[in-house]
């Protein structure tokens, strides 16, 4: 087991500290970061399944050593607030997905997102998972996870202790720039749902078709939010649940 302490400095939370710590399990590996963020304490957890069997099942296995992680920290996976899922390929993708529906649901359910990365596999496994979870500042708080109207397989968000998680979104569009603007109207209505804005988003990820032009994105962002949101990251990704997807969008903010 390694561990690496490090600090940042974000122009809205001050300073948050960061232990990292890897674990080997057989032939895959698994990070764990705990970090203070928004006033809370995060935990993030990053692990392929085991290769060499079904998807499915293996990805149901790492959501148990996940839980396994967080239990000595005093979570569970019912703190779980935003969980990734990538696929070595497009059926890799399915079918770990299919576990996290299975594993993550009821009150459970979390905001969601789910991606081809061949690049993101550093193992001989299939799926894998970026979990994120969180510790209330009080232990009476109360998860709302709320679905679409009609709903959808996966969240519009989850709020939890004041802070809205949003799941990726995405758009049918023609091209990138048009998916980002697109996607970044969808949130205002997301937003306005959840009785939120965009001066409270503390942080917006962006998974792009890898090759994107990220210039072209920002050039969208700053006509469409004025880059006002404190955090903005980008990732590049293989591809997305639907074949026509350029570009998916997630969003966290605080509540009003």
């Amino acid at each position: 087991m390694n561990e690496e302490w490090r600090s940042r400095q974000s122009p809205t939370i001050g300073y948050a500290f960061v232990i990292a710590i890897w674990l080997q399990y057989v032939t895959a590996t698994m990070e764990t970061k705990i970090f203070s963020w928004l006033g809370r304490k995060f935990v993030e957890i990053v692990g392929a399944a085991r290769g060499g069997g079904a998807v499915e099942t293996a990805t149901a296995e790492l959501f148990q050593k996940f839980a396994d992680t967080l239990s000595p920290l005093g979570l569970s996976l019912d703190n779980t607030v935003r969980i990734r899922v990538f696929g070595r390929d497009r059926q890799g993708r399915t079918d770990a997905t299919a576990a996290r529906s299975r594993i993550l649901n009821g009150s459970r359910r979390a905001a969601s997102s789910s991606f081809i990365s061949q690049a993101w596999f550093d193992s001989a496994g299939d799926g894998g998972l970026e979990l994120l979870a969180m510790r209330p500042l009080s232990s009476t708080a109360v998860r709302n996870p709320v679905d679409f109207a009609p709903p959808r397989n996966y969240l519009c968000y989850l709020d939890y202790d004041s802070v809205r998680f949003f799941s990726g979104l995405t758009s049918q569009a023609a091209t990138l720039e048009q998916q980002v603007s697109e996607v970044l109207t969808t949130l205002d209505g997301a937003f306005a749902k959840a009785k939120t804005d965009w001066s409270k988003v503390v942080k917006l990820s962006l998974l792009l078709q890898r090759g994107a032009d990220i210039d072209s994105v920002r050039r969208i962002l700053t006509q469409k939010i004025s880059l006002r949101v404190p955090d903005i990251e980008f990732t590049f990704v293989d591809g997305f649940a639907g074949e026509n997807y350029l570009v998916e969008i997630e969003a966290t903010a605080l509540g009003g």
